[in-house]
């Protein structure tokens, strides 16, 4: 079971608990396999031992999932290990820039526990750090405009809800969760639809409370699309050229987002154009994690945390 303290820490980030303790415990389960054990840790050390291990940044980043991370050493214990505990202390917060050599939490118990849980521990750690890590260099080049960075569903299966948290603590900002709480009219849809207005009329009657937004590749469809009633656009594979003449004509009748191929080098003209977003599939599915280790303290090491590595 999670402590009070992590499940608040999980509802705080706006992770419900429950959908994290899932994904937690099937990563375990792959990690341990159908009888649930780690065999190097049952062969080389005693069920007695217990150790003191620190969770060191090996690189300079953004981190985000600490909040994961314990979750993942409070659950180990009942998923493979008869139900002994790890206590956690986490010595940073999730958004906080961190740097190489930094401590980001403490954990302590059996040590066969410690180290079954590593690698799942800092799976779920470093992806969640290296997307928010990505995402904050996003927020960074658009600083002193008003355009916002958005992520995508091209997320990694199982790890959405993690992966967009951690776009969040980034600074960047969520796009639908999925097919099922916004109605996205692409290309497919109008062909299929028979253009945009038919097909934003056929939305808006199945599902009128449903958030409508629009793909549109041309100033043209632009005016369609917001004729039609559509209050935001997703402005595809345009130029700043032409994202400019959808602004100019489209004026704040709509949001607008621009997406398709953008990149860091091309932010700041993208957002100079006006656009309230810049949508960014490549926050998650093409961020590098960011490097964390699992530093075993020296038997009897004790007292103060150590600082693993040299900075710099």
């Amino acid at each position: 079971m999670l402590t009070p303290t992590t499940a608040q820490a999980l509802r705080e980030a706006g992770l419900p608990a429950a959908a994290v303790e899932r994904i937690v415990r099937e990563a375990l389960t792959e990690d341990l396999g159908p009888e649930l054990r780690d065999v190097t840790s049952l062969a080389t050390i005693p069920e007695a031992q217990t150790d003191t291990a620190d969770v060191v940044a090996r690189a300079d980043g953004v981190v985000a999932g600490l909040a994961v991370l314990a979750a993942v050493f409070e659950l180990v214990g009942a998923v493979g290990a008869g139900g002994r505990t790890v206590e956690v202390v986490l010595r940073a917060g999730d958004g906080a820039v961190v740097a190489r050599g930094d401590v980001l939490a403490t954990v302590t118990g059996p040590t066969r526990l410690l180290l079954t849980a590593e690698r799942t521990a800092l799976n779920l750690l470093s992806r969640m750090s290296g997307v928010a890590t990505h995402t904050r260099a996003w927020a960074d080049a658009l600083a002193g405009t008003k355009a916002m960075v958005l992520d995508t569903r091209k997320t990694t299966p199982g790890l959405r809800l993690l992966e967009k948290y951690a776009v969040r603590a980034g600074g960047g900002t969520n796009k639908r969760m999925g097919l099922y709480d916004v109605a996205m009219i692409k290309d497919n849809h109008k062909l299929a639809a028979g253009g945009i207005a038919a097909a934003y009329r056929r939305v808006r009657t199945a599902f009128p409370e449903v958030p409508v937004q629009v793909e549109v590749t041309t100033v043209a469809e632009a005016v369609e699309a917001v004729e039609a009633g559509a209050d935001f656009l997703l402005c595809d594979n345009m130029s700043p050229e032409t994202l400019r003449e959808v602004v100019e004509v489209v004026g704040d009748r709509a949001e607008l987002e621009a997406t398709g191929g953008l990149t860091l080098e091309v932010a700041a003209r993208y957002a100079a154009t006006g656009v309230d977003y810049l949508s960014v599939g490549a926050l998650t599915h093409s961020s590098p994690i960011l490097d964390i280790a699992l530093d075993l303290r020296p038997t009897g090491a004790g007292g103060a945390v150590p600082d693993p590595l040299p900075r710099g």
